[in-house]
């Protein structure tokens, strides 16, 4: 529903093998999305307008219409773990061309 992790201060503490992201790791990280910050950043790429470190909003990306907000039909705790290769989404591996315009 937020789109966002319930608890990121204790992420890793809750998810021990939950990826530390930083600057340096995200040069390794090819895995991550294009529009990864971490990864944009690393790139030497400057992030979109909607991007929270940009606008100081977690609701841009939501109002920009590049979230994944009504798209994911089931949390991690909503399907046992066994049937989760079943829930898997390849998503497109670029950034979004339907932003909507800042303002």
């Amino acid at each position: 529903k937020t789109c966002r992790c319930s608890d990121y201060p204790g992420r890793q503490r809750k998810v021990p093998d939950c990826v530390k992201l930083t600057p340096e790791a995200a040069r390794s990280l090819s895995w991550l999305p294009v529009t990864c910050a971490y990864r944009v950043l690393a790139e030497g790429g400057d992030l979109a307008w909607w991007h929270p470190l940009v606008s100081g909003s977690p609701d841009t990306v939501h109002e920009a219409g590049v979230s994944v907000r009504g798209r994911v039909a089931a949390s991690e705790d909503d399907v046992p773990t066994e049937a989760w290769p079943d829930h898997i989404v390849r998503w497109p591996n670029r950034p979004p061309r339907r932003a909507r315009k800042k303002g």
